[in-house]
């Protein structure tokens, strides 16, 4: 499916949760670049820092596992959730769990019933119920346990290996660092869906989905101008990593 590059003249709130993660300071530095949007706010266990100033970027300071339904961030019109860490860094299956599945849906339930009606998460490639990797296991029920909370749109994002572009990440991940040494060199030589995807590629890919949602379900409601009148978007939107490719 393609996906409109072409910012909405909808007003849009969006909650970035994993702001302080590679794929989350791009979604927050592109958000802030595009017209239309009036408020990025990226909650996050500590302060953020290397953003500009900014009247419409708000970080408020949040422990995510005392999360509360009545709190203020879930003020918002799209989320998008960066959310997850990997198993070495977890320590084990059940914290890994716990951070890439339970806070996700608790963080995504939360947003529903405060009236979020379009999310967009980044997942993984490979992804599947059955896969024999935990790791993709996890990530394929969070996917199908997402969309049981019913939005209006759901779109996910499975890039392969992230390539960080240069930028120094924020938690050690030596794997990933091996393997990109290694497969960057040979990313030509590689089929689309398995060479490493750049972070920004991968946030703006996951802002397009989002505001294309947004833009296409409140012209269905009614809500846009008689030129934007459109079909709804379908619930549910998946970009495969060889489509984050640009």
């Amino acid at each position: 499916m393609q996906i409109s590059q072409t910012a909405t003249n909808s007003q849009l709130r969006i909650l970035i949760l994993g702001g302080s993660g590679l794929v989350g300071q791009s979604l927050i530095r592109q958000a802030l670049a595009l017209p239309g949007v009036t408020q990025v706010c990226a909650p996050t266990r500590r302060a953020l820092t290397g953003f500009a100033a900014d009247a419409r970027l708000h970080n408020p300071i949040r422990d995510f596992n005392q999360l509360q339904a009545d709190d203020a961030i879930w003020q918002a019109d799209v989320l998008l959730c960066a959310l997850g860490t990997t198993m070495a860094l977890a320590g084990s299956q059940a914290a890994f769990y716990q951070s890439d599945h339970d806070l996700v849906l608790r963080c995504a339930a939360m947003a529903r019933a405060a009236g979020v009606n379009c999310m967009v998460y980044n997942s993984s490639l490979g992804a599947a119920l059955k896969a024999s990797s935990f790791y993709l296991r996890v990530k394929a029920e969070t996917e199908r346990d997402l969309a049981a909370l019913n939005f209006s749109t759901l779109g996910i994002v499975r890039p392969a290996l992230l390539d960080n572009e240069g930028q120094q990440r924020p938690d050690h991940r030596s794997g990933e660092a091996i393997a990109l040494r290694v497969l960057r060199p040979l990313r030509w030589l590689l089929p689309a869906r398995y060479r490493p995807v750049g972070v920004s590629l991968v946030a703006g890919a996951m802002l397009r989905l989002a505001q294309s949602a947004y833009a296409g379900n409140a012209a269905y409601a009614g809500k846009a101008e008689p030129a934007q009148q459109a079909a709804p978007m379908p619930k549910l939107l998946i970009l495969e990593s060889e489509q984050l490719q640009g």
